[in-house]
């Protein structure tokens, strides 16, 4: 369950994970559908396996941090007590960093993984409708053979948009989470054994099209890619604070409708600037290319960067 907002309650759709044109129903028991505080608590034995061997201890600086950063006490909240005030409370609270705990753990699984393959491991997050896709898919193609690029995509039904990137021939898997509103660590982890990673360099995870409960999942990414499209609105980054915050890379989307939407760019930078200091920010058209060369150029050096810091890639 969504510590921010209770998506996927018991008996919602099951999560399924598929590299075709048709989806693959697995039968992964997500424990985050369960309101079993208690229970969430526990690493269990069976959490997504990478292979023999691949559970890696680096210890990796993660270049963001992410809003749920917090220490964790796992103490039983005490729930058998409905008298106490603010007991419910306790144990909504509980359940979330359970939930939370969980993730940041298997999240470490996934980076140490990705970096032994050499991947450099992009999650990129945005509202609806802002391009996030298409975004992806010219970025690929633009990349071409100078860096071999797979794709997860998630969405809560359809694989629309996994069709869409396979059309610049790189391998795509899709996630289909159901009512779940946001990517896990887990999810990713089993779509990536969905993946044939030989002779890649760069993989793409683009997460379900919210702003809001992505924020809080670490994935095991390198960097959070933050799509805000100039039909949204200057004033996107103060409304959705967390996930600003938590961006490494803004791309302002979409910048050739800038005109008909009236859209005013210093007042957008400047809100940038004020939420998300670090970020590098680029301003970007997939449809007519605009921008799109700087950001394979960024690319480029942030992979030969992976590469010095880690020989064995």
């Amino acid at each position: 369950m969504c510590k921010d907002c209770g998506c996927g309650l018991p008996g919602e759709t099951p999560i399924g994970v598929s590299a075709h044109h048709h989806e693959h129903a697995h039968g992964h028991d997500h424990e985050h559908g369960h309101d079993h505080s208690h229970e969430h608590e526990h690493a269990h034995p069976h959490e997504h396996e990478h292979g023999p061997g691949e559970h890696h201890g680096h210890d990796h600086p993660h270049p963001h941090t992410h809003p749920h950063s917090h220490e964790h006490s796992h103490a039983e909240p005490d729930h058998d007590h409905p008298h106490e005030t603010g007991g419910e409370a306790r144990r909504t609270v509980e359940v979330g960093r359970a939930i939370l705990d969980k993730n940041d753990r298997l999240a470490e699984r996934n980076r140490g993984f990705f970096r032994a393959r050499g991947l450099l491991v992009l999650n990129f997050l945005s509202s609806p409708g802002s391009g996030k896709t298409t975004f992806i898919r010219e970025s690929v193609r633009k990349l071409g053979p100078d860096l071999k690029t797979g794709v997860i995509v998630g969405d809560l039904a359809t694989d629309n948009d996994a069709q869409r990137l396979r059309e610049s021939g790189a391998p795509v898997v899709q996630i289909t989470t159901g009512t779940v509103c946001h990517l896990e660590a887990e999810m990713v982890a089993r779509a990536v054994k969905q993946l044939d990673l030989t002779g890649l360099n760069l993989l793409i995870i683009e997460n379900v099209g919210n702003l809001v409960c992505p924020a809080s999942y670490d994935l095991g990414e390198d960097m959070r890619i933050v799509l805000l499209s100039v039909t949204e609105g200057e004033d996107k980054p103060l409304k959705y604070p967390p996930m600003f915050q938590s961006a490494d890379v803004v791309l302002i989307s979409k910048i050739d409708l800038a005109l008909a939407c009236d859209y005013d760019r210093d007042k957008a930078l400047a809100n940038i600037r004020r939420v998300a200091p670090k970020a590098r920010v680029f301003e970007t058209s997939a449809k007519t290319g605009q921008g799109l060369d700087a950001w394979r150029e960024f690319l480029l050096q942030q992979h030969q960067e992976r590469k010095s810091l880690d020989p064995v890639a």
